[in-house]
């Protein structure tokens, strides 16, 4: 497979969406209980890149946005969950209408190195 050659990219499109409010109050009590660490591999933002690094994080819904309602009360503690960037797509790789759980992608994960 051949991969010189170039590639066109930088035009503009519109695209319509649904954006789906977050409570950043939410945010900030599922980190305060959990830490800002991710959940499923344990990578430490702060550890690796020091004060820039330091509150970094994700927040997982546990159950999809979109299926909880306008007037849902979440509880941050059990239905959020700290996650770094790449588990956080990995959870959502493939199927986005049945997320992988914190538990199944741990099981998948293989040890670096």
């Amino acid at each position: 497979m051949s991969v010189a050659g170039s590639y066109i990219e930088g035009a503009t499109k519109s695209i319509t969406i649904n954006a789906y409010e977050r409570d950043p109050a939410a945010r900030r009590a599922c980190i305060a209980y959990h830490g800002a660490v991710c959940q499923c591999c344990g990578f430490d933002f702060e550890k690796t890149w020091g004060e820039h690094g330091k509150g970094f994080i994700h927040v997982h819904h546990i159950r999809p946005l979109r299926t909880l309602g306008p007037d849902y009360q979440i509880d941050p503690v059990n239905e959020l969950v700290p996650l770094c960037p790449n588990c956080h797509a990995m959870i959502h790789r493939g199927n986005e209408a049945k997320p992988l759980s914190v538990e199944e992608l741990r099981a998948m994960m293989r040890p670096s190195g």
